[in-house]
């Protein structure tokens, strides 16, 4: 978060030294090309992934470790998710707050009413909730 990738072309344009090219480029494309799969399934990981595929052809090492905390960014929300969470109804729970600026307007957690088959499913139904929870709309 809050990191800038830039290109080779810039780091030469600005002089900027440092940040050393990958050897093995096909390491790099291999786990974006992985990482593009999963945002079929982690739409929260799109505009991340989205970004370093920009960078495919001469990658850097800075473009390697930002993927790297990517997937360590899904190991870590995979043991907390909320898919499933229950084991004896396996209903999911939503959870979300929202805010204005820094402060707290709304939050809520509680289980969903269907049984969902993704993590995909979870999240678009959350999405939806808190988007109803925007709007007005009651008991959505």
């Amino acid at each position: 978060m809050n990191q800038k990738l830039t290109a080779v072309e810039y780091n030469a344009y600005v002089g900027k030294l440092g940040d050393p090219d990958l050897k093995d480029i096909t390491a790099y494309q291999k786990l974006i090309g992985k990482l593009l799969y999963s945002t079929i399934i982690r739409p929260n990981i799109s505009f991340a992934v989205q970004t370093l595929s920009q960078f495919m052809q001469i990658p850097k090492q800075s473009h390697m470790d930002a993927a790297l905390r990517v997937v360590k960014y899904i190991k870590m929300s995979t043991r907390s998710r909320n898919w499933a969470a229950c084991p004896n109804t396996r209903r999911s729970v939503t959870g979300y707050i929202v805010k204005l600026g820094s402060s707290l307007i709304s939050w809520k957690s509680k289980k969903q009413q269907t049984v969902s088959r993704s993590s995909a499913a979870v999240e678009y139904r959350s999405m939806v909730a808190v988007t109803a929870e925007v709007l007005g709309y009651q008991d959505f």
